[in-house]
């Protein structure tokens, strides 16, 4: 499953699923408890693939963060918690992410990216990080051809 069928939808802890497309809106599944709601067109959702993470020069796709973690915890769950304290987690994102931007990137912002990779790492929905990678890689040489 590709970060293009995982949601975060405002108000509703954890990350969602995509099930089904409805009249208006769609069914989504919680990773957390799974659970099936009913989400309506007008809900504020981001799907994981369009989230970036500012650094001191661009905007880093969530998937690449994700890639940078599984890198350093072996493509374990993390070493810390979401709940820990704001400086143990940005002190964590640094050494994932050395120039990302501190005035722009929350710790707040921090405690949803390491909960959102461990729920990915704990449903195995990692591998979507390098199936996205293999899509792409298929879609460029089809071009050239």
């Amino acid at each position: 499953m590709s970060l293009d069928k995982i949601l975060s939808i405002a108000g509703k802890p954890g990350l969602y699923k995509v099930v089904t497309p409805i009249r208006n809106g769609f069914v989504a599944e919680s990773l957390l408890d799974n659970k099936r709601i009913t989400v309506n067109a007008h809900s504020n959702v981001s799907v994981l693939s369009e989230i970036a993470v500012y650094t001191l020069t661009e905007e880093l796709p969530l998937r690449d963060v994700f890639k940078k973690i599984r890198t350093k915890e072996d493509g374990k769950a993390t070493s810390i918690n979401h709940k820990d304290s704001k400086d143990v987690l940005e002190e964590y994102f640094f050494e994932v992410l050395p120039d990302y931007d501190e005035d722009r990137v929350y710790p707040s912002d921090i405690k949803k990216i390491v909960q959102w990779y461990n729920l990915l790492q704990k449903h195995d929905l990692l591998s979507a990080l390098d199936e996205e990678k293999e899509a792409t890689k298929n879609a460029s040489t089809s071009e050239e051809e």
